[in-house]
């Protein structure tokens, strides 16, 4: 499915290595669509394979304020298939619901690939989805200003876009109990002092911080970045012994393939 960014609130942005999204719906703060979701699984789906960086960016004065409550009334045609969906408990509408909340996800799960860095330069409101889609990313980059919050359970809901395994592996499970619970704003020193947050810096710097990092992290080669991030990846669920042997594994894959191109 081909999709019209610019309709969806978001422009992309390619150059080369690095790409750039940007949340694009300054009028409304950036709140969040289903078409939105699907267009970030699009661009997921359709990056060039140059590209080894992807920044996450909100126009105006919000990062995101999360889902757009007009679609819970059926404003567009996604809200009256989501609410018609909804509107009777079979089986068949579990089974609908539940491959449209799939297919949302697919926005936000892609972000983990290891082949790529993602971050989020993230000011003013991070809420719900827009939390959700900054936790998803690799580096959290924050304004001074930035507000975060998960908002879903005061909705009547449950934050369902991928955002609550790395909350809790942040922040441990009691802390993310109290968030989600309390839908309370964290501050940005807060944010950095509880892990959700690797850099906080003044809302003027935060563009050059980030194009600083995206420069960094270029400068480690492609093949050596993507074989670590993947070994980061997988340190948690492993033991030891497990772990040191995917090092080996990936080191020797390394050592050949730099030796084979001298």
């Amino acid at each position: 499915m081909d999709f019209d960014l610019e309709s969806a609130g978001l422009r992309l942005h390619v150059d080369d290595a690095a790409a750039r999204v940007t949340l694009d719906r300054p009028e409304r703060r950036n709140a969040m669509t289903p078409r939105m979701w699907r267009a970030l699984a699009h661009i997921g789906h359709t990056l060039p394979p140059t590209v080894r960086i992807v920044v996450f960016e909100g126009a105006g004065k919000s990062f995101s304020t999360g889902l757009d409550l007009s679609v819970l009334e059926g404003a567009d045609e996604d809200g009256r298939e989501l609410v018609a969906a909804a509107s009777a408990d079979t089986p068949e509408n579990r089974a609908r619901l539940d491959a449209m909340i799939a297919g949302f996800q697919e926005g936000f799960t892609w972000l983990r690939r290891p082949d790529i860095v993602s971050i989020a330069a993230v000011h003013g409101h991070a809420l719900g989805a827009g939390f959700q889609l900054a936790l998803s990313c690799d580096i959290r980059v924050l304004a001074e200003d930035a507000t975060m919050s998960m908002r879903e359970a005061a909705l009547g809901l449950v934050p369902d876009l991928t955002g609550t395994k790395p909350l809790v592996e942040r922040v441990g499970l009691s802390r993310a109990i109290e968030l989600c619970l309390t839908a309370r704003n964290v501050g940005a020193r807060e944010a950095e002092r509880l892990g959700l947050a690797e850099i906080v810096v003044d809302g003027p710097d935060l563009a050059g911080t980030v194009d600083d990092l995206v420069a960094a992290l270029l400068a480690t080669p492609a093949p050596a970045a993507s074989a670590t991030k993947r070994l980061l990846m997988d340190a948690a669920g492993n033991t030891l012994s497990r772990q040191s042997e995917a090092e080996r594994l990936a080191q020797v894959h390394r050592l050949l393939a730099l030796f084979a191109n001298e």
